[in-house]
């Protein structure tokens, strides 16, 4: 792109730019920097907060890699995904969860449109206001997808306008998941977790040897029991000392929104969602444990993830619980999503639909 604007202030975008050797787009107002892998996924991998120098993002420890350069040693249905996971935040349709096979396709860990290249077009460029559109097409399932983000002049909020389509002629189910994953230094023990008032669900079974959560549970927010007794409080962020890994599933929320606050930096992160859509948050804590590949211990961070469906079996377990969205021919699904950073240390009670934050 040639003749994009150079402008020093305001709303500015660019997608002139390449991060080790994938296509990269950077959008940012007076606030926030957002910068986008539009060659692997339209992954959004990092939103910084200016004026405290915060990342919300997290960035695994093997990062970013350049597929032109990187060659796995072997295959696999989970592997193929993690191998390429720089963390961040994915679009995960139609396949959130392990790998199954669906309808004649096998699909693999959160397949599929989170590993490959998506197209897109610059549609607003002026000082108020920088927009940008992303869409993909999948090769082994008959959705595409569309993604806007758009930065305000003088907001904390950036707006995703998302739309799943199923281009075939027969129906077909997917999991759409909002895969996003919050890491240091931000992400501290200092942080607290708000949610609206909500039932929290643990899964079947442990998901490491260093899982802490009881399985099978269902309860109200915000206590789970633990494995040896004792009740753990999901408002407050563990240290990665705590040395787990587990999963959790907040669900029965009359509103879609999370808010993520560090007490002592007084700077924060929400996220609106349409409940309806979404009616599960899925809650990965990943909290210095996972002993093997590809965790092994060294990772600090925790996924807030709104989903379509239930439970980490991938598409075919959703559709076996029911929990899967179903389309039919042609039918489009869309969503606004706000993605917001705020100042201040106080309990959040809310988050409008135009992203403000409401405190208690």
């Amino acid at each position: 792109m040639h003749y994009e604007g150079e402008r020093t202030y305001g709303c500015r975008i660019s997608s002139a730019w390449t991060y080790r050797g994938l296509r990269t787009v950077v959008l940012e107002n007076e606030l926030l920097r957002v910068i986008v892998l539009a060659d692997k996924g339209a992954d959004v991998y990092s939103i910084v907060h200016k004026p405290s120098d915060t990342d919300f993002m997290w960035r695994t420890p093997w990062g970013v890699r350049d597929p032109q350069k990187f060659m796995p040693t072997t295959g696999g249905g989970e592997n193929n995904w993690l191998d390429v996971y720089e963390g961040g935040w994915q679009t995960v349709v139609p396949h959130g969860g392990y790998p199954s096979m669906v309808a004649g396709a096998e699909l693999g860990l959160h397949a599929e449109m989170s590993t490959i290249p998506w197209d897109v077009v610059i549609d607003e460029d002026t000082p108020e206001r920088v927009t940008a559109t992303f869409s993909v097409r999948g090769y082994r399932t008959p959705f595409s997808v569309t993604k806007t983000l758009t930065l305000e002049s003088g907001s904390g909020v950036l707006t995703l306008d998302e739309t799943v389509t199923n281009d075939g002629e027969v129906e077909a189910d997917a999991v759409w998941l909002e895969h996003l994953a919050i890491g240091a230094p931000f992400l501290s023990d200092h942080c607290r977790l708000d949610v609206p008032s909500c039932t929290v669900l643990t899964d079947h079974e442990s998901t490491d040897e260093s899982s802490k959560l009881l399985t099978d549970h269902r309860g109200p927010w915000p206590t789970v029991p633990a494995k040896d007794g004792t009740l753990i409080d999901f408002t407050r962020m563990p240290p990665m000392k705590d040395r787990s890994l587990d999963m959790a599933y907040m669900t029965d929320m009359p509103e879609g929104w999370y808010a993520v606050t560090n007490e002592e930096t007084e700077v924060g992160f929400g996220l609106r969602f349409p409940a309806d859509v979404f009616p599960y948050l899925w809650y990965w804590r990943n909290l210095g444990g996972g002993w093997g590949y590809p965790w092994y211990g060294r990772c600090y961070n925790v996924g807030l993830e709104p989903c379509t469906s239930m439970s980490n079996g991938g598409l075919a377990g959703a559709i076996e619980n029911g929990t899967a969205r179903h389309f039919a021919p042609g039918e489009s699904l869309s969503v606004t999503i706000k993605a917001v950073a705020y100042t201040g240390a106080g309990p959040v009670i809310g988050i409008g639909a135009n992203g403000v934050v409401n405190r208690g």
